[in-house]
């Protein structure tokens, strides 16, 4: 019984013989480590969900000036642009070169807010996706390649979006 008393000395810090009081007389009481509380913990973005927004806001950022200089090559030089005719959507090369060009600019603009990772600018970020991808998509007899890869791009700007951002755990 001696030797189980000075082992309990030993573990708590008490001098053998001496009578335990105050702090060194409590027993050591692990806590429950973090997320084992009840219920659900908000721990914020995940860092995939992070890293996908940072890639959609560059993926903005590249588009937007892929589509700016697309546009600005249509105003300067129309003839760098074949148009069709009997399109259903028949505009001159010049008109289309403005919508590019202002297009361009507004959705680099959203690239360059979505950095700052709020939830409007993530709205605003898939809205312009959207409408990018619609556009390219009417571009595809202009310039079939590129506009193809552009609507790629923005589908992939879409789907990082809106991933889910929140990581839900039992807590």
């Amino acid at each position: 019984m001696a030797s189980e008393q000075s082992a309990r000395d030993a573990t708590s810090g008490t001098q053998t013989g001496a009578a335990p009081s105050g702090e060194s007389a409590r027993q050591y009481v692990p806590r429950q480590a973090a997320g084992y509380e009840s219920g659900y913990v908000d721990d914020g973005p995940r860092g995939a969900a992070m890293g996908f927004t940072i890639a959609a806001a560059v993926l903005m950022m590249m588009s937007g000036v892929w589509n700016f200089l697309e546009g600005l090559a249509a105003i300067i030089r129309g003839s760098f642009v074949v148009v069709l005719h009997n399109y259903a959507y028949e505009l001159s090369a010049t008109s289309w070169g403005w919508f590019h060009l202002i297009l361009g600019a507004v959705v680099a603009i959203a690239g360059v807010a979505l950095l700052t990772d709020k939830l409007w600018a993530r709205i605003i970020g898939v809205a312009l996706a959207a409408v990018s991808a619609i556009v390219n998509f009417l571009y595809i007899p202009y310039l079939p390649v590129w506009s193809i890869v552009l609507i790629a791009i923005d589908v992939a700007i879409i789907w990082a979006l809106l991933t889910p951002r929140r990581g839900r755990s039992y807590a």
